[in-house]
């Protein structure tokens, strides 16, 4: 399984393999054809409430990460990680963020979560 973490705003490379936004939001100033986005499973991403009270800087990373977990377990966000997974298992996946720090983003925890 190999599964990494590029911003979205990087040239995409071969070794990319399939292409997944994990961001809630579309990139600013970033047309689709420039992306390559393969996939872009919101329902993946975390909340907006949960999102805004990050970036506001209410809390550290590690509670941040533990309430993601958290949100991942409903359903239908645990039913795209298993998706991701499956991908995974076939080949190259890079998540795409557009988080200036993806080692600090949620991106590195689904990374951590499958299994990469």
């Amino acid at each position: 399984m190999s599964v990494r973490v590029r911003r979205v705003y990087e040239p995409p490379e071969p070794e990319d393999g399939v292409r997944v936004l994990v961001d809630r939001l579309w990139p600013r100033g970033l047309s689709k054809e420039a992306a390559r986005v393969d996939e872009w499973p919101k329902a993946l991403t975390p909340s907006t409430e949960l999102r805004r009270w990050y970036h506001a800087g209410e809390g550290s990373y590690e509670e941040f990460a533990e309430r993601y977990e958290a949100e991942l377990a409903d359903p239908e966000a645990a039913g795209l990680l298993d998706r991701v997974r499956e991908l995974a298992g076939r080949g190259h996946v890079t998540l795409l963020t557009a988080s200036k720090t993806p080692e600090q983003s949620h991106a590195t925890v689904l990374v951590r979560l499958l299994g990469s």
